[in-house]
């Protein structure tokens, strides 16, 4: 195929004209506006992104245009980017030309055109909106990191200014912690999965992106707040099932915070305190430990905490990430080096631990 930029984007918008109306977002000092040739979308967006929404404008820093079609048929040769340790699958696919990177998510077909010009989605968009809201998201996340803020894989949560980070393997509970400690009027969400930090002085800044919490039904059968997003039956019958079955059941839900827990709960920057890994088990009868740990004596803890950028993530000389570029653990330890490390260990207990943080660690 021409590997002209404007021919792959043509490719992908094909005769869909774009509608005249757009959706802006206002996130820090960066705004972005996204485009679609579909009403349905440019809605769905609008309520999702509910929080940050901006007046139209001409002082965007990126546009993001979503096309909703059928999946495109492409003469491409993809190469799969390698997944992270611990992690298996095929999930994404690249193809690299000289003006920019295509993009393809190998269960779905959705395809993602990323350059310094133009930022194109195509397919069915309104079937897999998490992976555009995704792609909206590595925007604000590239802006962030060339600006010199390291990606962190965690959740965080606010009190009273107070910052407090929760870090831990895929599906090791930072989510249901998060969540349930947001029972507290006090506490504001910042950010479920991808945080990021920066040294500033003697503190430390986080900001969190407007991601919604993706949650698993394990998380939900637990929390009275979280009950609405399933029906009772269903509640029922997952909660005959084997603790550690149901905390491995992968079906993701939304779990829209203003809906769940009340307007203005949402604070997506915050100044960072503690950093909080959970390392507990499920086969173990030890009881539950918190103890604040030196994190570079502890390289187990900081890979729980580190996060490559990703296929999207693109610096300002429009140089592209490679599948082996990994974060420098030495940069984490200059930019946490003012944040307190705990670790949590032994047996998972929600209750005991979130009583901890709420005492011990928001304050």
């Amino acid at each position: 195929m021409n590997d002209d930029l404007n021919s792959i984007k043509q490719m992908l918008t094909g005769d869909n004209e774009l509608l005249p109306s757009s959706v802006c977002l206002q996130l820090m000092d960066y705004r972005l506006a996204i485009r679609s040739n579909s009403e349905r979308f440019l809605q769905c967006m609008q309520r999702y992104f509910s929080h940050v929404l901006a007046a139209s404008g001409d002082d965007v820093r990126a546009e993001v245009i979503a096309i909703e079609r059928d999946i495109v048929n492409t003469s491409v040769e993809f190469v799969d980017w390698k997944r992270e340790p611990g992690k298996t699958g095929r999930k994404d696919a690249i193809y690299d030309f000289p003006a920019g990177r295509l993009v393809r998510k190998v269960r779905t077909g959705m395809l993602f055109l990323q350059s310094d010009r133009d930022l194109v989605v195509a397919g069915p968009c309104l079937e897999y909106d998490n992976q555009v809201i995704n792609f909206i998201n590595s925007q604000f996340l590239n802006w962030l990191q060339n600006d010199g803020y390291l990606l962190c894989h965690a959740a965080a949560l606010s009190r009273n200014g107070h910052g407090l980070a929760i870090a831990g393997l895929s599906g090791g509970g930072k989510s249901t912690l998060m969540l349930n400690l947001m029972d507290d009027a006090a506490t504001a969400f910042v950010s479920n999965d991808r945080l990021l930090v920066r040294r500033q002085g003697e503190t430390t800044h986080a900001v969190g992106i407007p991601k919604l919490p993706r949650i698993n039904p394990g998380t939900i059968v637990h929390n009275p707040r979280l009950f609405p997003l399933i029906d009772e039956n269903s509640r029922e019958q997952l909660l005959q099932l084997d603790k550690k079955e149901l905390w491995k059941l992968e079906q993701k839900y939304d779990a829209n915070i203003n809906e769940l827990y009340g307007p203005g709960r949402i604070q997506h920057e915050t100044g960072l305190y503690r950093f909080l890994v959970l390392n507990w088990q499920h086969d173990t009868d030890k009881e539950l430990q918190v103890n604040r740990v030196d994190l570079s004596q502890r390289s187990d803890l900081l890979s729980a905490i580190m996060k490559p950028s990703g296929p999207f993530y693109m610096d300002t000389a429009g140089v592209f990430n490679s599948d082996d570029a990994f974060p420098e653990a030495s940069n984490y330890l200059t930019e946490l080096a003012d944040v307190e490390i705990y670790e949590a260990s032994g047996k998972i207990d929600f209750e005991r631990l979130g009583t901890v943080c709420v005492n011990e660690l928001l304050v």
